[in-house]
């Protein structure tokens, strides 16, 4: 869990799960031009591969490859299990 949280520590890497929200199985391309346009990004590829993997590690992030693009997908599991762990109640007054 606690790659989950370093995961999400970052901004951009937020970001990046905006978009994946928005738009589900997206290449490196696509995510960097979104957010380039959207966000005005102007992180690397190279730099936005790496905040990928981080993502992937966390297991947040799932790719497949399709021919020579790897496209990424939203994977909501991490949180889900954050969310059981910690389950939220309504606030007695």
């Amino acid at each position: 869990m606690g790659d989950v949280f370093k995961a999400l520590a970052d901004p951009t890497r937020r970001t990046i799960l905006d978009e994946l929200v928005l738009r589900d199985g997206q290449s490196l391309f696509e995510i960097c031009s979104r957010l380039t346009m959207r966000h005005g990004n102007t992180s690397t590829r190279q730099a936005i591969s790496q905040h990928l993997a981080v993502l992937e590690e966390a297991n947040l992030v799932r790719s497949h490859r399709e021919g020579r693009t790897k496209i990424h997908h939203l994977n909501t599991e991490p949180l889900r299990s954050i969310v059981d762990r910690w389950p939220l109640h309504e606030l007695k007054e």
